[in-house]
Order: structure tokens, then sequence, then C-alpha cells
């Protein structure tokens, strides 16, 4: 078995001519979702799912995933927690912020969050992210998935009120939540086109890939903030 780490905290887990996404395991012995505990050299580490994560998939697409150790996280969409899971696991020194619109599946995020004291729940409508400013500080990457319409809007106005200058945006985009009818092409070009120059935050979006086979009609994109040095 060999382990490498391909990005800060992820890991890839190779035996028997075939490979695994994992995270080292921030609560030992300890699985989230059912996952597979892996331990290498006495390290746990805890499989990740690609197809249950969309941040798991772009990590598998090569995407340059942001995340330091110490990083701040606003998490949009954490649903219980298993992608949040992982994020706590990368964020050793760091916080998530994890908000989450139904309060059923809360129940289940804030128990999670018992065991990881990095994440700090926040239920919530991510539409509205003036409700949260009160807890949530500036953040070095914003990670978003939510099945809602106006997914590039929500990520607009979320950057506007917590992104660092220099930090990251990482969107999962569901063609199907925006449009049922349209090709999926179609929705991404548009979407993407709203988020460069939609909104009064605009963005440069650094790379951008869709996420299948992992997830259909998805895409996963990386942005920043573009900055009027003008008005620095």
């Amino acid at each position: 078995m060999s382990v490498e780490e391909i990005y800060n905290g992820i890991y890839e887990i190779k035996a028997d001519d075939r490979s695994t996404l994992a995270t080292k395991n921030l609560t030992p012995g300890m699985s989230v979702y059912g996952e597979r505990l892996i331990i290498e050299d006495d390290v746990e580490y805890r499989q990740w799912d690609p197809k249950r994560s969309k941040l798991g998939a772009m990590a598998l697409k090569k995407f340059e995933i942001p995340l330091e150790y110490d990083s701040a996280v606003l998490y949009l969409g954490a649903a219980s927690g298993t992608t949040v899971s992982h994020v706590s696991d990368i964020l050793r020194d760091g916080i998530v912020y994890a908000v989450e619109f139904s309060p059923r599946t809360m129940r289940d995020l804030i128990q999670l969050c018992d065991k990881r004291p990095n994440i700090i729940p926040i239920l919530a409508d991510a539409n509205k992210p003036q409700s949260y400013a009160h807890i949530v500080e500036k953040v070095d990457v914003i990670f978003q998935d939510v099945a809602q319409p106006n997914q590039a809007e929500i990520a607009a106005i979320n950057s506007k009120y917590f992104l660092e200058q220099d930090g990251q945006l990482m969107l999962s985009i569901k063609s199907r939540s925006i449009d049922t009818v349209a090709s999926p092409k179609k929705v991404f070009k548009e979407e993407v086109r709203k988020l460069e120059s939609g909104f009064d935050v605009e963005f440069e979006v650094l790379q951008r890939k869709e996420l299948d086979p992992f997830h259909e009609d998805h895409l996963g994109l990386i942005a920043k903030m573009f900055v009027d040095e003008e008005e620095d």
C-alpha cells in the first residue's frame, strides 16, 4: 500500500492496482457515513467517495484545490455533513462554517459537530447571507453545493459578504436545478457568464470541468473575485 498527499490534507491511497481518495481522520476510530477506515503506518484515513461528494469529484478531476490546513471556509449546502466532514479533516488548524437550510438535516449535522469542533453549524438560507453575517468571518474559500435555480447569484452575494480579496470560490453547478429542459452545456455557459459579468461582484474563472462520471449534469468551477485596483 502506498499513500500520496495530492493536495493539502487530501490523499491518494493505492493498493492492489486500485486507488482510493482519502483524508486523515480527525476523530480516529469513527466513521461519518459508513466510509471505510484505512490504517497505514499508524495513521488512520477515511475513504472519500467522489460519487457522494462534489468536492471529492473535483479533486479527482485534477482541480487545484485551494484548501490549506489553517483555511477558513464557508460551506453553502452542508446537508448532513458528508463532504463537510472531509473538509474538517483537512482544516486541522482551520474552521468551516457549514450553512444548511433544512432543520431535519441540520440535526444530523449538529451531531457531527459535537465531535468536530472546527465545524460551526448554521441553520440559514444561503440566499440571505445577512442573516449569518454576525457569525461568519472573512473566509479564504467558499464552497457551494446548493440545488437552487439562482446558484450563481447565491455564490456572488455570499462572496461579496465573506470572501477575502485573494480568496477563491469553488462552485458546483447542477444544471437540472436551473433548467430541466435546456442542455446542460447551455446552462453552464450562462451561469459562467453571470459570474463573470452579471452581478455587482465579478469573477475570473480559473478552472471549469464537468463532474461526470461522478455527478451527471454538474459543472465544477474555481474562480476568484475580480478586484478593480483603481478602487483599492
